[in-house]
């Protein structure tokens, strides 16, 4: 992955910091804050982190003007160029260049704790993303030099796909449906839908006899006292269900002809300011 030197990154900015000279290690223990004169720093000023590329500077600057007291570049951390004290969190160790090949070790220290909690992390953030960028450019690198595999189908090749557990349909095609309501179909010749013949010896009302509408208002109840003393026989007398051609049971006799219209337009009414009891039969008058 090309690196765009031109481009420089703020990482962090604090406005006051101090600076100390610091004696020699005395041991490889590390560093102690408490060996230094805390109360009379050597310079006190701005800090700034800027990333370029993969490098990360500490920069010593003027607050005021801006100027650059000293600068402090960073290849990785953690590392020698910086390096935390050992008897506290606000105070730290860092090599300075003079970009002429000369370097020293100076103290740097923060007046809030925060401040240096910032410091630290920009560092850990900045040099994190420096060995993410690492690991995706060797992986791009690996995947370009080995040879792409090529699983598409030549000319003529083909292939056979075995899916299993599906059942045939049956040759026969459909089986035939119920019949709503759950009645059993016809019987084999019969056309479903169909009426069945009267029994052998069966009379049938003529239709015309049968839907009369027009008859004589007495009709009714002599055809109803006949099916009445009909069904009494048919009950007492055994020989109607011994004899193969019972006699039927119901007999409406011969049709009864329809009367003929009245020439009057007004029918057989009589007048509104009569009170005579004379009326027709099947006439109800009211009073």
């Amino acid at each position: 992955m090309a690196e765009d030197n031109s481009y420089e990154s703020m990482l962090c900015v604090k406005p006051e910091v101090h600076v100390y000279r610091i004696p020699p290690r005395a041991s490889n223990r590390g560093y102690r804050a408490a060996d230094w004169k805390l109360d009379e720093p050597a310079w006190s000023g701005r800090l700034k982190i800027t990333a370029k590329g993969k490098m990360a500077y500490i920069k010593l600057e003027d607050k005021n003007t801006g100027e650059l007291f000293a600068q402090a570049p960073v290849e990785q951390y953690p590392g020698c160029v910086v390096e935390a004290v050992t008897d506290s969190s606000r105070y730290f160790v860092i090599r300075i260049e003079d970009g002429n090949g000369r370097h020293a070790f100076i103290g740097l220290g923060f007046a809030d704790r925060g401040d240096s909690f910032d410091f630290n992390v920009a560092l850990q953030d900045h040099f994190k993303w420096v060995k993410q960028e690492g690991e995706l450019a060797k992986l791009e690198a690996s995947q370009s030099a080995a040879p792409k595999l090529d699983l598409s189908f030549k000319e003529g090749q083909t292939i056979k796909i075995s899916i299993g557990n599906i059942k045939k349909k049956d040759a026969g095609g459909a089986k035939p449906r119920p019949m709503a309501g759950g009645l059993l179909p016809p019987p084999p010749g019969a056309k479903a839908g169909g009426i069945l013949p009267p029994p052998a010896g069966a009379q049938t009302v003529p239709l015309a006899q049968a839907n009369t509408g027009d008859h004589d208002a007495s009709q009714p109840q002599q055809l109803f006292a006949q099916i009445r003393a009909n069904r009494n026989d048919a009950y007492t007398n055994t020989d109607f269900f011994l004899s193969p051609n019972p006699a039927p049971l119901l007999d409406f006799g011969s049709p009864v002809p329809a009367p003929q219209p009245s020439s009057d337009v007004w029918g057989d009414f009589t007048s509104a300011g009569s009170n005579t009891d004379a009326v027709k039969s099947g006439w109800v008058q009211f009073s």
